[in-house]
């Protein structure tokens, strides 16, 4: 199991507390909140979306595709999963996000598990051995590298689609997937405009596939939100991201959510901060809606 699944998993053994962070050289418009972006609300129950495989190096990815209600073309986007797997709240996020005008592809990122029930991630807490829980249920979290060579077919299936335009698309994680969204802001550059992560963990570390090595190919926006209790984004990492990004000259933004703990996006999560989470929808849709 890697650390981005642990920093969830490991929060009620000993978090430390954050120093607030926030770094503005992102572009005006989501400095000063979403003006003019679309802010749709949860829909308790998201209407059946379509479904596919995708053909990757390493299998057949399942992905959910969901779409705003109209005729398109809509921009695309990539919504990661946390470390929980596919389940319907990442439903509920992903049609949330469509219905802001954005054809969203929802991946999943433990395929090469096999297929899994979804998680009651609740109950997942409420366990002597949620780790256990989790890696026997969806298996091993996919690392950085993993998911980022899956986002090249999975973006070639998203962009060629006839509902989609534009040939950049945003992509935003969550969890063990905020790192990802970074790699994969590297390694597609040509590809991604826009990239968030959203109380992602270990985005700065000694380790070869921490995504702040790979701050001098990242092209898109990079928007960052840690939350203020979270062992494995404390602020000496933050610091020591916001560094790398500002070096390699990255129009980013960093900032710590106050009162937030690890997961706090998420409905589904004891971690989850109503006001935390819809300024997290606030950002999200600025960000998308300055660069799509």
């Amino acid at each position: 199991m890697t650390i981005a699944r642990r920093t969830f998993l490991q929060l009620g053994a000993g978090a430390t507390a954050a120093a607030s962070l926030s770094t503005t050289t992102l572009s005006a418009a989501l400095a000063a909140g979403p003006a003019g972006a679309a802010m749709p609300g949860f829909r308790a129950n998201p209407p059946e979306h379509e479904r596919a495989l995708v053909a990757t190096a390493e299998g057949r990815c399942p992905v959910h595709i969901f779409k705003p209600e109209g005729a398109g073309p809509w921009p695309g986007a990539l919504l990661l999963p946390d470390g929980f797997g596919i389940r319907p709240t990442l439903f509920q996020l992903a049609q949330r996000l469509a219905d802001g005008g954005y054809v969203v592809l929802l991946p999943d990122l433990f395929y090469r598990h096999g297929p899994y029930a979804p998680l009651d991630v609740k109950k997942v807490f409420a366990g002597e051995n949620p780790r256990q829980l989790v890696s026997a249920a969806v298996g091993e979290s996919p690392s950085n590298p993993m998911a980022s060579r899956d986002a090249g077919p999975l973006l070639d299936y998203l962009l060629a689609r006839p509902d989609v335009k534009g040939k950049k698309v945003g992509v935003t994680g969550y969890c063990m997937s905020g790192g990802m969204a970074l790699t994969i802001a590297a390694d597609y550059p040509d590809r991604i405009a826009a990239a968030a992560s959203f109380h992602g963990g270990t985005l700065a570390t000694d380790a070869d596939s921490s995504p702040h090595w790979l701050a001098a190919r990242m092209r898109a926006r990079i928007y960052v939100a840690g939350a203020e209790t979270d062992r494995f984004y404390p602020p000496e990492m933050a610091a020591r991201l916001e560094k790398a990004l500002t070096e390699a000259g990255v129009n980013h933004s960093c900032e710590i959510y106050p009162g937030t703990l690890h997961g706090w996006v998420m409905p589904d999560s004891p971690a989850y901060h109503e006001q935390g989470a819809e300024r997290h929808w606030r950002q999200l849709f600025a960000l998308f809606a300055a660069t799509l």
